[in-house]
């Protein structure tokens, strides 16, 4: 057998064609036909065939969300903590979900690793105002869907609720048509007070 047939491919002069045989080969040959398939490697390309390169190993990487910050992404935590601060200080402004939302929500704030960074440093102080209605419910409702608080998204549903009623109560109040006044027994008061002063000032006169 030459040595294109030990490799079992065509005659070529393809270096890494016959590296690729030769491996193929080589997973299912014993130890003297392993040294068949070295002779016909060297001499199908005139020299040893290259060792087969390990595979690298498969490192788990951490999610993008786990990740730890990087000094930047810090530097954005600590300024977004002291405007969130500075706001609670505004109890006029602290009330407007909007001024929440472009204090959060501007990247790179938004982004999942800062994000929950964020979300650990405020929680303490934070999370109680909302759960104790010292934040109005829009605001409360917003940082439990931001930071995924189960327990302000629960507050938020019930605080929707009562208004939901209140709309329904108005909506039938609404659809009721308007009660008329009934002004008869008023007139005919009148006229029975003006009959007794009639026949009063009618017998003075008689009288006089």
């Amino acid at each position: 057998m030459n040595c294109w047939e030990v490799l079992g491919i065509e005659p070529t002069e393809d270096h890494q064609r016959i590296q690729l045989a030769y491996e193929q080969q080589l997973k299912f040959a014993s130890g003297e036909e392993a040294e068949k398939l070295d002779r016909a490697f060297r001499e199908a390309t005139g020299g040893a065939p290259k060792p087969e390169a390990p595979q690298a190993p498969v490192v788990d990487q951490a999610p993008e969300s786990d990740r730890a910050l990087d000094a930047n992404e810090g530097q954005i935590v600590r300024e977004v903590v002291i405007q969130i601060n500075a706001l609670l200080n505004d109890s006029g402004r602290s009330r407007d979900v909007g001024i929440w939302k472009a204090i959060l929500c501007e990247p790179p704030a938004d982004q999942a690793p800062v994000r929950r960074e964020i979300a650990r440093k405020l929680e303490p102080q934070v999370r109680p105002m909302a759960e104790n209605g010292s934040l109005p419910a829009p605001v409360a409702q917003f940082l439990g869907d931001w930071f995924e608080w189960a327990s302000l998204q629960d507050i938020a549903v019930q605080a929707e609720e009562p208004q939901a009623g209140s709309a329904e109560t108005d909506a039938e109040e609404a659809d009721q048509p308007p009660q008329l006044v009934n002004f008869w027994p008023a007139v005919i008061g009148w006229i029975v007070g003006l009959a007794i002063l009639a026949s009063l000032f009618g017998g003075m006169g008689g009288g006089g």
